[in-house]
């Protein structure tokens, strides 16, 4: 599980071009830095996500999304969560709220500036290149829009904008 944020700032990726034409990609103006955040969740048996989103990244949002994943969608069974070492995993609300839990998740947390060892952060890859990648929105809900677009169609098995993450080793 981790989380990412959505801007007006496109992300700029690598694309071709016709010879001689050069891709613009408009920058927001000053004073225009909305943005909203990404709580997810990655099944890494069943290439689906799980997510909320949130205005801002804290101990408290952290805790609705742990509600999301562990008392709404999956309310039984054993869990896995492989969590970075953000500073609201680790308060102490955050760190309660999972104590709530330890009967049936396990957590393994990743060492220190280690984030892309978490598979989720592949999919965030593919979702903001999907989404919003040299693509630039009137507004922040316009990027949300289409990042929950892909989100959806990520848990749909016939889509063809799955990302699958492979699990050969």
């Amino acid at each position: 599980m981790d989380e990412t944020t959505l801007t007006l700032d496109p992300p700029l990726r690598a694309c071709w071009m016709k010879v001689g034409q050069q891709k613009r990609i408009p920058a927001t103006r000053p004073g225009e830095k909305q943005k909203q955040h990404v709580f997810g969740g990655y099944n890494w048996l069943k290439d689906t996500i799980t997510w909320t989103i949130a205005k801002t990244k804290n101990s408290a949002t952290f805790i609705d999304f742990l509600e999301e994943l562990l008392v709404k969608k999956y309310s039984t069974g054993r869990i896995v969560l492989v969590m970075d070492n953000a500073s609201y995993h680790k308060s102490a609300a955050a760190l309660a709220a999972l104590s709530l839990f330890e009967h049936r998740i396990m957590v393994i947390w990743l060492p220190p500036y280690c984030s892309d060892l978490n598979p989720i952060e592949r999919f965030w890859r593919n979702l903001k290149d999907l989404a919003c990648a040299n693509k630039l929105q009137d507004n922040i809900e316009a990027v949300v829009n289409s990042a929950e677009l892909i989100l959806t169609k990520q848990n749909l098995a016939t889509s063809d904008l799955r990302f699958l993450l492979s699990k050969n080793f």
